[in-house]
Parts: structure tokens; C-alpha cells; sequence
């Protein structure tokens, strides 16, 4: 990405508070394990991305919701001092704000469990007016992530489209009600189990394809780019026509990959809207996702833009 002043992107999604404990190993089914001790992290896929966009070089709005609580005051503060701009973000009465349960393992891996809460309540008219405005700032790219309502989702990428901004859906969950709006996105990034998710929603098969198979068929049916992240792997683009891999970046050690997916959506949109064609904007996600597990946190090894230069030159870091 060119590092341009004029690369804008509003990103709409969940804002998260989040509540990590380091254990030797990921519990199974039934199962307690003892870790550290518990740190707090800002989280959320979309508040994540914003901040991922902020660093990128990007000039970013966010859109999304926070209770009138402590958690959510602390959740506001961290994406202002990253120089998010929270002015359409709802601060609700009587909600808690959403909050993530990470344990993260030895080797960096993970599991989540989220308590959505005013997540649940991001209004569709706000995330719509939102993006009417974007269109008077002269946003580059609208970035929406799906631990957000259907609804609000739809609302979202439907102004988008309405006011010829370039969208990108991360559909992480999926659901019914994203499956049917994925025709109004310009590019989706799943990754590979969020992909299978997509196939079977739209083809419903008795067997499951390849990755790149899937990849093409979903591209095509939908009139989208699917670009699919897969960790260690990279990505792989996929436009109806043909499917590119692109290759990860090397880094040691890999300490937390908690907010990686996050990292690499919002390089993604601020590349984008800098004006960047899609292989390079995904070589850029692709090398600020692998700069993000080096560092515990879902934000902490988020990459700034002359660390995602020099490992893109370097092609390892």
C-alpha cells in the first residue's frame, strides 16, 4: 500500500473485551486446565481490524456497540488511543459489553468462547447512516466483520454498495443470514473452515472439496473475490476465474495467533482503499498477519506499516 493520508476505511463490527489465560494445553471436552495469570486485552473482530487498519497507515472509523460499564469505557479508550475514530459506536444502558474467553496454548493456538453482548444490539440504521457518511468522507473501502446481527450486516453492505464504496465481508461466524448477503460483498475472507461453512450454506453437498474448489465455486456462484486466509499457508485468492496462492511470511516464534485473521482483514481494507490491486493488498494482510503471532494479544504484534514493508522485502521475519 502506498502510504497515503487519503486511505480511509470504516470498519463495522464487535467490539470485545478480552480475558486471556496461557496454559500448557488447550482443555478438551469436560476438561479443566491451570494456566498463568489473566490479562485483559482489547478484542472483537472488528475493533481488532480497526486497529490493525490505524497502524497499516490507514484513517479509520468504526462503527459497532459498547455497554455503559467500565469494560466499555476501557474498550472506547483503547481503539481512541490507536486514533480510531469511535463517533458512531452506541454506548447502551443496562448492557454489558461483549467479552472473549481465549485460552491460548504452548505453541500459540487457541480456543474462544464470546459473551456477545451489545454486540447483539449494533442497530442497522446506525451501521447505514455510518456508511452514508463514509461517502461524504471519501472512505475507500468498508470493512464488516459477522459478530454483529444479519441485519445489520445486510444494512451495511447494502448502503455500501448504494454509495459505490468497495466492501469487504468477513464472514467469521457464518450464518444463514450472512450466506444470503454474500452477493452484495466485493470481496469475502473466510478462512478454510469459515469457507466449508460457505459451500455447504450455498450447494449444500454430501462431500466437501478442496479448499481451492470450494474457493472457486463460491466466487463464482456469489460474483465475489474470496480470498481465504490459512494461517502458516497464507491465503489463496479466488475470483471466479482463476484461484492465486500467496505464500505466508516466515516468522519464530510463533507465541499467540489470537487476532491474526483480524490483523490481516484490516491491512486488507486499508490497502484497498490506498488504491492497492487485490494480490497486493493480500500479500500485504498476508505478511502483518504473520508479524501479529510473534506477540501475545490479539493487538499487541499488530504491525505498523514500515514492519509490513520490511518483511514483505525480506519475505520472513
Amino acid at each position: 500500500m502506498s502510504e497515503s493520508e487519503a486511505a480511509r476505511v470504516l470498519v463495522i463490527g464487535a467490539v470485545n473485551v478480552d480475558l486471556v489465560v496461557e496454559s500448557d494445553r488447550l482443555p478438551g471436552p469436560g476438561e479443566t486446565v491451570v494456566g498463568s495469570d489473566l490479562v485483559r486485552h482489547g478484542g472483537g473482530k472488528g475493533a481488532n481490524a480497526a486497529v490493525a487498519a490505524a497502524r497499516a497507515g490507514a484513517s479509520v472509523r468504526f462503527c459497532g456497540a459498547v455497554g455503559d460499564e467500565d469494560m466499555g469505557a476501557s474498550a472506547l479508550d483503547g481503539l481512541a488511543g490507536e486514533g480510531v475514530d469511535t463517533s458512531h459506536v452506541a454506548v447502551i444502558d443496562g448492557v454489558s459489553t461483549g467479552a472473549a474467553l481465549i485460552v491460548v496454548d504452548r505453541d500459540g493456538e487457541n480456543q474462544i468462547a464470546v459473551a456477545a453482548g451489545a454486540n447483539r444490539r449494533v442497530d442497522p440504521g446506525r451501521c447505514r447512516g455510518a456508511v452514508e457518511h463514509a461517502r461524504s468522507w471519501d472512505a475507500g473501502c468498508v470493512l464488516v466483520s459477522t459478530e454483529i446481527p444479519a441485519a445489520a450486516v445486510s444494512a451495511a453492505l447494502g448502503a455500501a454498495r448504494d454509495q459505490g464504496i468497495p466492501t469487504v465481508l468477513n464472514p467469521a461466524p457464518v450464518s444463514a443470514g450472512i450466506i444470503d448477503v454474500l452477493t452484495t460483498a466485493d470481496v469475502v475472507t473466510p478462512n478454510s473452515a469459515e469457507l466449508g461453512g460457505l459451500y455447504r450454506g450455498l450447494f449444500a453437498p454430501g462431500t466437501t472439496p478442496s479448499v481451492p474448489q470450494m474457493a472457486h465455486a463460491v466466487a463464482e456462484h456469489c460474483g465475489v473475490t474470496v480470498v481465504v486466509t490459512l494461517g502458516a499457508d497464507g491465503a489463496l485468492v479466488a475470483d471466479g476465474r482463476r484461484t492465486t496462492p500467496i505464500p505466508a511470511v516466515s516468522v519464530d516464534p510463533v507465541v499467540d495467533t489470537t487476532g491474526a485473521g483480524d490483523t490481516f482483514n484490516g491491512v486488507l481494507a486499508a490497502s484497498l482503499a490506498a488504491g492497492d490491486d487485490i494480490t497486493t493488498a493480500v500479500r500485504r494482510g498476508v505478511a502483518a498477519g504473520s508479524l501479529s503471532v510473534t506477540r501475545a494479544g490479539a493487538r499487541t504484534g499488530m504491525p505498523r506499516a514500515d514492519a509490513i514493508a520490511r518483511a514483505m522485502r525480506a519475505g520472513s521475519a
